[in-house]
Formats: C-alpha cells, structure tokens, sequence
C-alpha cells in the first residue's frame, strides 16, 4: 500500500505549456514533473529560500496528472498513466478492442488491479462502459472536459501605428468545472507548501505575462493499494537514471517498456534568461522497468551550459529527475 500526499490545481485561467519547437500554435497537454520541480526551485530562490548545494528539496513529485469531479459531494476520479504496453486482452469484438487501446488514463480505483497483473477486459464486459475515450473510471466523464483550443492574437511590432499587426495563434488548455491537474508528493513537504503558495501568484507554464497559468490549490491523501509480489515497477515522473548501473539494473528485464523524451529549454533567471539549458534524454511517466530498490529511483541534474558556468554569475540549472515508482506485476 501507498499512501501519498497530493496537490489538486484549479486553474483560474487559461494554461500554454511550451513545446520543445517554440510553437506557441501548439500545446503540450500536461506538466512533467522536472518542470514542476525547475518552477518550484525558481519561485524558492526568487523569494530568499537557499536552494541546497546539490538541489534537492526534500520531496519528490510525480507529473501532473487530470482529476475530475463532477459535484462537491461526488467522488473524485484521479487519473494515472496507463502503464506502457500493458497487456491487452483476446477480444473478437473489434470495436472493443479500440476502445481498450485509446485507454491513456486509469482512475485510481482501477489502478490496483492494474498494479497487480490484472486484466480488467478479460470476461468482464462491464468494464467497457467505463471506457470515456481516453479515460477509464466508473465516474461519468464529460468528453473534453480538459480542452484544447486555438485562439488569434495578435503582435505589434511597434507602437507608432506605421507597420502592421501581425497575428498569430496560441494553443491553450482550458478546464471544465470540477477539473483540473494534480500530482502526488513524498518526502518532506514543507518547502513545497512554500514553493506552492508563491507559483500560485507567479503561475505555470509560458504566456503569464498575458494572464495565463494562474491557479489555486488543495491538499488531498491518496492511498493506491499495490501488491507485495511485483517484479516491475511504473514510474510517474520524469525520470533520469543516476548512473549507468542504475540503468542497467532498470533494464535486468525482458518486460519493461519505455518513452524517451528530450528535456531541455531556456533559462529562465537573469542574466542568462536568453541561453538554453543543456539537453538531457530522460524516461516518461508511465514507463515500466525491472523494480529498483527503493520507492524512488534517478538523479538531479546540473543542465548550465559552459557559458554559464564559466560566467561570474554561474549557478547551477538543475533538472530533477527522480521518480516516484509505483510495483507493478509483469
């Protein structure tokens, strides 16, 4: 059994997360867990908190996950990635066997099942009213009701009215009542309360200069039953391996199944706010690997590039990438 504490955002405003092309036309539809943390660890130093010499602030977070409600008084259905390749089940009925594998996101409440090796399709046909596109949960789910939509703007080049406006559009992501993002929390929280109440002034994600980004937060406790006897585990976080060893003992099966995804980005603290940081491969949430001991596994990064480094305002650019593992039965 895992008990966890979790953070649920209610956005005030629209929310752009940046994709790794600059292209404000699209968005990417949640924030991983290294942003979450690189966020947190700005608004900490930004406020006069001193950030540990090897950047760790006592806690672990997973990615931000959707939740949704549908009244004050209904449960709330809290969402985990479907662990990559997961077995899936023999059915001849074709439509089904779509619906099963457009499955992104498992309700906690079906998630132990999952952790243990079950197959919740295998001659349990009531399970296939539960499907809500991507979403699995025995709640009513609205469809869209964490939506995507493009909007123009537009860019003055200058103020004395002689040149054209030039438009352009942003991809922004938008909630429905009782929806929102949230992620679960290990270790000592108490930095992350204080990180927390300043982003909720600073906001997440890019164009909160215009307003975006801006949300509220609550507390909550979830416990995800999980079985004694996993050989594997699933990670919900970003993650990057400490060392070699360590992916050598993530890899010590035939079963695991992995996302690679490129981490980078800009610098976000004067006066080197125009440099990128270094680019890092690391794994997506939902990834499966061969159990590591411990509940969390991977390493923090120093991402500045030389020219920071060498600068006599260096200062390390950490990316966090430890995970919170969850044991699943392969």
């Amino acid at each position: 059994m895992a008990t966890f504490k979790i953070y649920k955002l209610h956005f005030t405003a629209p929310l752009h997360i940046g994709d790794k092309r600059d292209d404000e036309g699209v968005s990417m539809k949640t924030i991983q867990s290294d942003t979450l943390m690189a966020a947190l660890t700005a608004v900490l130093a930004k406020v006069g908190n001193k950030i540990p010499d090897d950047g760790d602030l006592g806690f672990t977070v997973s990615s931000l996950f959707p939740y949704y409600q549908s009244g004050n008084e209904s449960r709330v259905s809290y969402f985990l990635p479907m662990p990559l390749q997961s077995r899936l089940p023999k059915l001849t009925d074709v439509g089904n066997a779509k619906l099963v594998k457009k499955i992104r996101w498992v309700d906690a409440q079906f998630y132990p099942s999952i952790l243990a090796g079950e197959n919740l399709f295998d001659g349990k046909s009531e399970h296939f009213e539960h499907i809500h596109g991507e979403y699995l949960s025995s709640s009513l789910i609205p469809d869209n009701f964490i939506r995507s939509e493009v909007c123009q703007r537009v860019k003055i080049e200058d103020r004395t009215g002689k040149s054209d406006a030039v438009p352009y559009y942003v991809d922004r992501i938008t909630f429905a009542p009782g929806a929102g993002f949230y992620f679960l929390a290990t270790g000592d929280t108490t930095l992350l309360d204080k990180g927390m109440n300043v982003l909720t002034q600073w906001g997440l994600g890019t164009d909160r200069n215009v307003g975006y980004g801006f949300f509220e937060y609550t507390t909550d406790e979830l416990t995800i039953d999980t079985p004694a006897d996993a050989n594997h585990a699933v990670s919900m976080s970003i993650l990057i391996p400490a060392d070699k060893k360590q992916l050598d003992e993530l890899f010590a099966s035939d079963e695991i199944a992995y996302e690679l995804t490129r981490r980078g980005g800009w610098i976000t603290s004067m006066p080197h706010h125009q440099l990128r940081k270094n680019a890092i491969y690391a794994f997506m949430p939902g990834s499966v690997f061969n159990k590591p001991q411990g509940d969390t596994c991977g390493a923090i990064v120093d991402l500045a590039p030389a020219i920071v480094k060498n600068s006599k305002d260096s200062h390390p650019v950490w990316r966090d990438g430890r995970a919170i593992l969850l044991p699943i039965k392969r």
